[in-house]
């Protein structure tokens, strides 16, 4: 059964008297009165305010493929409107108009909506949850949000796909092959096969085969950076460590901005599922556990920008200033570097071709999905690798572990006990990967391993290869500002701070620091621990006080 059908009372709440009392001392504007049929907020909107129904009603649809609209709710008195990206002032990606006999409401813009689950606690969990459960909703029905039209499972389409999953946005991909309508759009605009796949933004712009960051510029989630502004805090890493470190630091009052080059969760982002955390369990996806810390960064006010790419970092003025893609400048009186590690990618002739095309280094739903019944290799003996095989082995016909060493020394029992049980998983330890076949049109066909003691060879034929074998510091845009270990780690702990770096008011936290602990509870632990001596710090400064007491305003307050 869908969310709707079974939370729709969390979904879809009605607020009791007191409570929409209480609810007036945070709104944004007066009540307004709509005529029958008028729009309160259309898909696009940017910036549009959640509503809260007084008198009438409010019918909200989605859209359904490319012309149709599909009805989800209608809004009566004492519900709300919107979903998670109101918390942001992101564009809308449904539609609300006053239903047959008009409706009065009460609007809560992004700053008023985040000052009212602060200030009444009983009431934000209430609005925090539905908003939340209505973009579940929305991702499962599949239809709202962005359209992909292009040929399924192709690289560009598993690109955007991936891209807009794990930022939590719902999407639909149509196949221009065989869906009327993506066929007769693509004919209509003349795109050519070279120029797919298409995609269909909510506001109605169409982009030809768009990169990530063309992406989020047309679905608005890219926040302006004013580069005169000097914030207090600011976050490369949207991981676990630096989401940790938004949540506290704008939490305790300090004006906070994240930046990620990729997407939300980082590494972790991609644990199919994470079993081991304190306080989950029956385990938690990766993707989920970031969704919650990122719906709460934004709660507390802190300003998120993904895709965005650091270049690289001047450290020679009063304040740290980081350079980032498209132009942009951001100052902050503190950086946390919270940048983690990227994908280690063996040396193996052409493999770097195939990435994208039967070559990953993450098993979402979507790869799942694409190899279930066949077939495949995954290479990795660390946690990351057997959440992936605990996950993707029931799903597939055969699975081939490879793994230079035995599992006991580099994985958790509990994994290396259920990957024991799972039938049509065949262990191979001393094995390297030395040779891929395949093209980028076609994606791989074979991959070839050898023993590392014997040299003998074995080919696979196969479609999907999975690699899970670490990954390296992504810590190069700063090291003309810090200090880095012999393999490119951030040293920290040189004064009285453990996560100062070498250079005042720049701290390092989670995967990227030399000699933390590879491990999502202790990348959060970092994350808080960071604040703190974020404020101690800032205590030490007598040209930024505002930054240790920061002037109380209504969303803060």
């Amino acid at each position: 059964m869908s969310t709707i059908e079974t939370r729709e009372s969390q979904m879809f709440p009605v607020l009791t008297q007191p409570q929409i009392d209480s609810a007036r001392r945070f709104a944004s504007g007066p009540e307004r009165r709509f005529a029958p049929g008028e729009t309160l907020y259309d898909i696009g909107s940017s910036g549009a305010p959640a509503w809260l129904v007084l008198e009438g009603a409010v019918d909200v649809s989605r859209r359904d493929g490319l012309s149709r609209d599909a009805r989800i709710t209608t809004h009566g008195r004492g519900q709300f409107s919107g979903e998670v990206n109101q918390l942001a002032g992101r564009p809308s990606i449904a539609a609300g108009r006053a239903g047959p006999d008009g409706c009065t409401a009460l609007p809560f813009d992004a700053a008023h909506l985040r000052a009212l689950m602060i200030g009444s606690a009983d009431l934000g969990e209430i609005v925090m949850r539905a908003l939340i459960l209505r973009r579940v909703s929305l991702i499962e029905e599949g239809g709202a949000g962005t359209i992909i039209i292009g040929v399924p499972n192709s690289p560009d389409v598993l690109r955007l796909q991936n891209f807009l999953s794990r930022s939590g946005l719902p999407n639909l991909v149509l196949d221009v092959r065989s869906n009327e309508d993506g066929r007769d759009l693509v004919e209509r605009t003349g795109v050519l096969p070279e120029d797919l796949p298409l995609v269909v933004c909510p506001s109605g712009p169409l982009l030809r085969r768009p990169s990530d960051e063309d992406l989020a510029a047309c679905l608005g989630i890219v926040p302006d950076i004013d580069p005169d502004k000097v914030f207090d805090v600011a976050v490369v890493g949207a991981g676990p460590a630096g989401l940790a470190t938004a949540v506290y630091a704008a939490s305790e009052g300090l004006s906070v901005i994240v930046v990620d080059a990729r997407a939300m969760g980082g590494q972790a982002g991609a644990s199919a599922r994470i079993e081991n955390y304190l306080g989950f369990p029956t385990g938690i996806s990766g993707q989920a556990l970031a969704g919650r810390a990122f719906n709460q960064a934004l709660k507390f006010g802190a300003e998120i920008a993904i895709p965005v790419a650091v270049d690289r970092m001047e450290c020679e003025g009063p304040h740290p200033v980081l350079f980032c893609a498209g132009n942009r400048r951001i100052q902050s009186r503190s950086v946390v570097i919270a940048s983690g590690a990227r994908y280690r990618r063996p040396d193996v002739p052409h493999l770097k071709d195939l990435e994208g095309a039967g070559i990953s280094y993450w098993v979402s739903a979507i790869e799942a999905k694409l190899c279930a019944g066949e077939e495949v290799v995954l290479i990795g003996g660390g946690n990351s690798a057997g959440q992936a095989i605990v996950f993707l082995a029931p799903q597939v016909k055969r699975l081939h572990l490879m793994v230079r060493r035995d599992l006991r020394e580099t994985m958790s029992q509990y994994l290396i006990d259920r990957i024991a049980s799972l039938p049509n998983v065949e262990i191979h330890v001393g094995t390297e990967i030395v040779g891929v076949e395949g093209d980028r049109k076609d994606g791989l066909s074979a991959a070839t391993f050898a023993d590392s003691a014997t040299g003998e060879r074995r080919r696979y034929a196969i479609r999907h290869l999975f690699l899970f074998i670490g990954a390296d510091p992504n810590a190069d845009w700063a090291r003309d500002c810090v200090e880095t270990d012999s393999r490119g780690f951030v040293v920290t702990g040189g004064g009285a701070l453990s996560l100062e770096t070498s250079l005042p008011g720049v701290f390092a936290i989670g995967d990227v620091r030399a000699g933390s602990t590879k491990r999502v509870a202790a990348a959060v632990g970092e994350g808080a621990a960071a604040v703190a001596q974020i404020h101690a710090k800032l205590a030490e400064s007598a040209t930024s006080p505002t930054a240790i007491i920061p002037t109380p305003t209504k969303e803060n307050a």
